[in-house]
């Protein structure tokens, strides 16, 4: 007997070169961040949440971010601003954890968690890109 509800393929959009490059140097300009945080005097997170190649990637991330949409890229724009914002969030707490003494080895304990994360999420989300793969909501 034949399946009434037969599968029919799904047909993935195709997604512009011009736009998966676009992508690229997304991510080089967070990694970038990272990297001047390492190498100077700043600290991985104030150089991902406040510096120019950091806010430059998330400026052009809202400006295409239309042009994803149903593409696998729309995941990796999605992760990319969520990085960046639950960065500035968590930034923020440890910061304010600061304000008392009891909170400063939690807010250090925080911050290096943080930065580890960062790295992760920018390693991980480059990685599926390189793959052509989207990443997980």
């Amino acid at each position: 007997m034949s399946d009434p509800n037969p599968q029919m393929p799904v047909a993935v959009p195709q997604v512009d070169e011009s736009l998966l490059t676009y992508t690229h140097v997304m991510y080089a300009l967070h990694s970038l961040a990272v990297l001047i945080g390492v190498t100077t005097f700043h600290t991985i997170i104030g150089s991902f949440i406040g510096s120019l190649p950091s806010i430059v990637a998330v400026i052009m991330n809202y400006v295409r971010r239309s042009a994803t949409h149903g593409t696998f890229l729309e995941s990796h724009f999605r992760w990319q601003l969520r990085t960046f914002w639950f960065a500035v969030l968590w930034a923020c707490l440890a910061v304010l954890a600061f304000v008392t003494i009891i909170g400063i080895p939690a807010a250090l304990i925080g911050l290096l968690a943080l930065t580890v994360w960062i790295i992760y999420r920018l390693a991980r989300g480059w990685l599926a890109l390189r793959d052509k793969k989207p990443m997980p909501l």
